[in-house]
């Protein structure tokens, strides 16, 4: 994989691109699943986005940064309770054993997570 050549559309999404764990490629080198975007109705660049399992990853790294680093195994109840709900709202636990991946993470078991889960649902709805 290779960078895009610096486009002003390259500079400006390369925060975005970093976010999320994508990478920005040429045009002539998209793969199908790759998506180009366009500048002044040309290709300017294409964005590769990366897979499911490994934006999990990332965002258990970013909850950990979050609580200055700290391994989320070390955090107290109410911590872990609050990345739980932020994973969910991220989408976490729509990735193929994203509930046991982040019990792992957490210390906990996925029983623990899915209480964590419907405590939320219960806050939601009330």
């Amino acid at each position: 994989m290779s960078s895009a050549p610096e486009h002003p559309l390259t500079a400006a999404i390369k925060p975005l691109l970093d976010a999320v764990g994508a990478t920005a490629v040429e045009p002539a080198e998209a793969r199908p699943d790759d998506v180009v975007l366009e500048w002044d109705g040309a290709p300017a660049l294409a964005v590769r986005l990366p897979h499911l399992s490994s934006a999990l990853d990332r965002l258990l790294a970013e909850m950990a940064r979050q609580y200055d680093g700290r391994p989320l195994a070390e955090l107290d109840r109410a911590e872990k309770q609050h990345v739980v709900a932020l994973l969910e709202e991220r989408g976490a636990f729509t990735v193929r054993h994203g509930v046991e991946t982040v019990a792992s993470a957490l210390g906990v078991s996925r029983f623990t997570v899915y209480n964590y889960l419907n405590r939320q649902d219960g806050t939601k709805k009330g």
